[in-house]
């Protein structure tokens, strides 16, 4: 029925009874049962009752289900963030409430192992370690003496060195159960988290006894305490006081042994580095030639070599490279082998491969104009000039104007025997091979180029240190100037306190300077008195782009003859 039929029925007083329910209508009239739909009209109810229409009335369907649910919206949408932080901290998996509990992992027998055999260049490191996996799995050897396991081992040394696969040799070798975990893998969000984690993980190596636990990058929990803002209830520091209490306190944690790794110990805590808890701080130390020859043959034992690699020569042009400088040099050295067509790997591949690690890839795209080449050729050559005629300086390796990384080019010494203590004549060498390429460029091109900017950074530098930390002033003597100071809420970052005044701040400038300027004129000297080498050299790298130390001897002794008996003194 229509709306307009159904209010002509309600006028003329035939609808006996209606039943609303929302904007339907239904109802009896004299006639029959009737059913309309009708409009929001506010006067519809006035008018039933003005005729004597008996009404009724029910909820609209499905209205009362719908405000229920839109009532337990925002609750169900905050229960469902909280599950889904829960299962985030947990990995995407597992019961919601336990991320109080460890997150360590027991190494297991099926993955690739790795021996002490797999460990070249920091033997003494190996050794100290080797001793511990010798008192787990005969401690009778030890204790008939009175001596007890260390409940501790902190591996310290520069990123790179080996601290990791040392640990990884030690779960390789030992028969105990290895537990692994990462130092921050304790601290959460949630106050409390952390020092939870700490009393689980010894709780699990409790049971597992005896057992090793593996913490890398302690300095993530481990800090000294007092540095932060937090006080007593900062969240680390209560993760660390639980450490502490677990390593050394009331309770014994018999034949549970710590191993920790760090490349941070100065920002450690002291109480964290006492005996009793860390026992033996090994040093894992930047290897030497020797073991960067044991590390170099380590890498390359799946590797085809050409007969012309001298792992001994490629070990002396590494100097102050770490084991993962080492391992990436071999690789790439292999990844360029076989972008070239090779079968084995040669020299030159190494070669290029170390230029890479030390710089970066060779800038092919770069544009250079004829006359930068020029000058990039007179720096290269002025370099090399003043460290090839230099007495005690180390032979120069290669000499290159090939630009790579942020260099345009580079002059490489090859050490013949590793220093560890540096005479001052040496240093003075030093800064005067730093300033030979200015000094080409002032006496050939008469101009001045940003080119040395790296050049004068290192040798203020260097002769900085020499009047500030070394006293080799013979104006201010055997004097420290400047002491470094760390600052609390910035952990380890130093900063130099200056304890002297201003006065002796003047004359450290004129020393620093003094110094600079007299290396600067001894290799002013040295190419005004050979500028025909120079001028050869430099047109043989426009040339070649690149010279051996065979070529650079080469050549200077064919362009001054009866140099080379005062060269090779």
């Amino acid at each position: 029925m229509g709306y307009s039929d159904f209010v002509s029925l309600v006028e003329s007083g035939r609808v006996i009874r209606v039943t609303i329910q929302g904007n339907n209508i239904s109802g009896l009239t004299a006639q029959g049962p009737f059913h309309t739909f009708a409009p929001k009209d506010p006067q519809l109810i006035t008018l039933l009752k003005g005729k004597g229409v008996k009404i009724s009335a029910k909820p609209e369907e499905g209205a009362s289900w719908l405000r229920m649910f839109l009532s337990w919206v925002p609750m169900l949408l905050l229960v469902g963030v909280w599950i889904f932080f829960m299962r985030r901290m947990q990995g995407g998996g597992g019961n919601p409430l336990s991320f109080g509990k460890n997150r360590a992992s027991l190494l297991s027998d099926s993955r690739e192992k790795v021996t002490f055999e797999d460990v070249a260049g920091i033997d003494e490191a190996r050794d100290e370690l080797q001793e511990i996996v010798d008192f787990l799995r005969d401690p009778g050897k030890f204790t008939r003496l009175g001596g007890r396991i260390p409940k501790g081992v902190l591996l310290v040394g520069a990123p790179g060195t080996g601290k990791t696969l040392l640990a990884r040799a030690i779960a390789g070798v030992a028969d105990v159960p290895f537990f692994s975990i990462s130092g921050s893998d304790f601290v959460e969000m949630f106050v409390g988290v952390g020092a939870s984690r700490v009393r689980n993980l010894f709780k699990e190596g409790k049971k597992n006894a005896p057992c090793i636990i593996f913490v890398d990058e302690i300095d993530a929990v481990g800090r000294r305490r007092g540095a932060g803002l937090g006080g007593g209830h900062d969240e680390k520091e209560q993760t660390l006081n639980q450490l502490l209490v677990e390593m050394d306190g009331f309770a014994s944690n018999e034949g549970v042994i710590l191993i920790s790794a760090t490349n941070r110990p100065d920002v450690l805590d002291p109480a964290l580095l006492r005996p009793g808890r860390f026992d033996r701080q090994v040093v894992v130390s930047v290897p030497d030639v020797m073991g960067r020859v044991g590390i170099l043959k380590v890498h390359v034992k799946k590797t085809p070599l050409s007969n012309d690699v001298d792992i001994k020569t490629l070990a002396r042009g590494t100097s102050g490279f770490t084991g993962a400088d080492i391992e990436n040099m071999v690789n790439e050295a292999a990844l360029m082998a076989a972008r070239r067509g090779k079968n084995r790997l040669e020299m030159i591949d190494f070669e290029d491969a170390k230029d890479k690690v030390m710089m970066g890839p060779e800038r092919k795209s770069m544009i250079i104009s004829e006359e930068e080449k020029r000058v990039m050729a007179y720096h290269e050559a002025g370099h090399a000039l003043v460290a090839r005629l230099l007495p005690g300086t180390d032979p120069i390796h290669k000499v290159t104007i090939i630009p790579r990384g942020r260099s345009l080019g580079l002059t490489q010494q090859l050490p013949i025997n590793e220093k560890h203590t540096y005479p001052k004549d040496d240093l003075e060498n030093n800064i005067s091979i730093l300033m030979g390429g200015r000094a080409a460029e002032e006496i050939v091109l008469n101009t001045q180029t940003t080119g040395v900017a790296s050049d004068i950074e290192k040798a203020s530098g260097l002769a900085r240190k020499m009047v500030c930390e070394y006293g080799m002033s013979e104006e201010l003597g055997p004097v420290a100037f400047g002491k470094k100071e760390a600052q609390i809420f910035l952990g380890s970052e130093f900063t130099r306190h200056r304890d002297f005044s201003e006065m002796m701040a003047q004359r450290i400038d004129e020393e620093v300077r003094n110094i600079i300027i007299g290396a600067f004129e001894k290799a002013t000297r040295l190419i005004e008195d050979n500028l025909g080498i120079l001028h050869k050299m430099a047109n043989t790298l426009l040339e070649k782009e690149t010279l051996n130390s065979g070529e650079i001897d080469e050549l200077m002794v064919r362009e001054k003859s009866g140099l080379g008996a005062i060269l090779f003194t």
